[in-house]
């Protein structure tokens, strides 16, 4: 997984509202020099244990996971669970993001397996060439965003100035376990089976608003089960992302 992120220490979080990444080491892989910064493509899995149609898309997106430039999310939904089995990631936030992209889209209704690709298009996690051909086309997208910065403490993160989408961005702070989960799924459409994930969402936090001027904002506590913490800035309106960022 390719991270655009970089750390900041404790005193330059202090000028981060004058000179954002004056002093940045970076963390992940960059663009050679004279090159435009590589902005990576968050691809949003909405899944559930109780879809007959989820392992496979969970399996597509868990193969795309380690591929360099892609930060890869999963979101467990919970309204298949009157089929007769409770599914132990959902969280009712996740079908509100859901739903969020449902209005933005302006798409008929949500379901499963459905893949959000950068907040701008969606596919059915079902079509893995489909979804690979729209990764590919997001990752060819250059937008110059603003850098998103990682404090050294882990504990704040920063993000610079830029020129805001109309009706600004929000920043958030989506906390993940990395890494692959199986299930065994004892009840409904997926009775008996084990249900792979990949990078399953934990939490969704709302950090604050992002107006183009530099800010610096404190990031929620991880648990010490190796959790990590994706940064996106997004679009309050269309809810496009504009960057993101993994620490």
């Amino acid at each position: 997984m390719r991270t655009r992120g970089w750390i900041i220490g404790g005193g330059a979080a202090l000028v981060l509202a004058g000179a954002v990444g004056s002093i940045a080491q970076p963390v992940g892989p960059r663009a050679e020099a004279g090159d435009a910064p590589i902005e990576p493509v968050v691809v949003e899995l909405f899944t559930a244990q109780g879809c007959a149609g989820c392992p496979e898309a969970n399996q597509a997106v868990e193969a795309l996971a380690d591929e360099p430039g892609v930060i890869a999310l999963t979101y467990a939904v919970d309204y298949w669970d009157y089929l007769g089995w409770e599914d132990t990631f959902a969280r009712p936030e996740f079908e509100a993001r859901q739903r969020a992209y449902q209005a933005a889209m302006r798409l008929r209704n949500v379901y499963t397996p459905q893949v959000v690709i950068d907040g701008r298009r969606q596919v059915s996690g079902a079509q893995g060439p489909a979804m690979q051909a729209a990764i590919d086309q997001e990752a060819a997208r250059r937008v110059f965003p603003p850098e998103v910065e990682f404090r050294e403490s882990g504990d704040a993160v920063g993000i610079g100035s830029g020129r805001p989408p109309a009706g600004g961005a929000e920043v958030w702070a989506v906390t993940f376990l990395p890494g692959s989960q199986t299930v065994t799924v004892e009840e409904g459409d997926n009775r008996g089976r084990v249900v792979r994930h990949v990078n399953v969402v934990r939490r969704l936090t709302r950090l604050g608003d992002w107006t183009g001027e530099p800010i610096l904002l404190d990031l929620p506590a991880t648990t010490a089960g190796g959790d990590r913490i994706a940064v996106l800035v997004q679009s309050s309106g269309d809810r496009q992302i504009l960057t993101a960022a993994v620490r």
